[in-house]
């Protein structure tokens, strides 16, 4: 890494403990209240590509032990070299072999099986996806919204979300099934995001 490669890159969380540990806690937040966006407060120096809440959240997770795969858009950028430099992870080539996953919106999402399931021994083992998207609303039951239901919710709780692929509903069923196995999701706009644990269930309003 050369001087004027790290000259381009952003300067992360001007001060990283107190930065980490109020996005850190976004994240918790949105896991813990699936399909509740949380508006994600930083001050970190971003790149350009991909939405900044996935940025922030994954310069506040991530660490050496760490290996991350990167979407197309996200991988020819320079997205990776700055997560690398201020995190120390490990940049992986294919899906199934990383912790941690970053979709740029516009990319193609690979199948949600193909990245790490963990096992009914060790579900922790999984892959935690990080998913950009158009948009994030809640708001009452309509076309198009979700309903969703489980730990962590009273009741059930309204999302819409704007830009995802067709067929990310049935994988979700799939993958809610695998439970114990299976992958974790943050959905992500430049300043929210919405958590989707294995443990949720998504229905369509129409369907609820």
């Amino acid at each position: 890494m050369n001087e004027h490669a790290l000259s381009a890159l952003g300067a992360g969380f001007p001060s990283e403990a107190l930065g980490s540990q109020a996005v850190f806690r976004a994240v918790l937040q949105a896991l813990s209240q699936p399909g509740q966006p949380v508006h994600l407060d930083h001050d970190a120096e971003l790149p350009a590509a991909g939405h900044g809440a996935s940025a922030a959240a994954l310069l506040a997770l991530l660490d050496s032990d760490c290996t991350l795969w990167l979407s197309p858009r996200l991988a020819a950028s320079n997205a990776g070299l700055w997560l690398r430099f201020h995190t120390g992870c490990q940049l992986v080539a294919r899906p199934e072999l990383a912790r941690f996953a970053w979709v740029a919106q516009g990319d193609a999402l690979p199948p949600l099986s193909t990245f790490a399931q963990g096992s009914d021994a060790y579900p922790e083992q999984s892959a935690t996806c990080f998913i950009d998207v158009e948009a994030l609303t809640v708001g009452n039951p309509a076309e198009g919204m979700w309903c969703l239901s489980g730990p962590g919710m009273r009741g059930v709780q309204q999302l819409r979300v704007s830009g995802l692929p067709a067929d990310f509903e049935r994988q979700w069923a799939d993958n809610h099934a695998a439970f114990p196995r299976g992958v974790d999701v943050l959905l992500a706009t430049a300043h929210q995001l919405a958590g989707l644990p294995r443990t949720t269930r998504i229905a369509s309003a129409v369907e609820a």
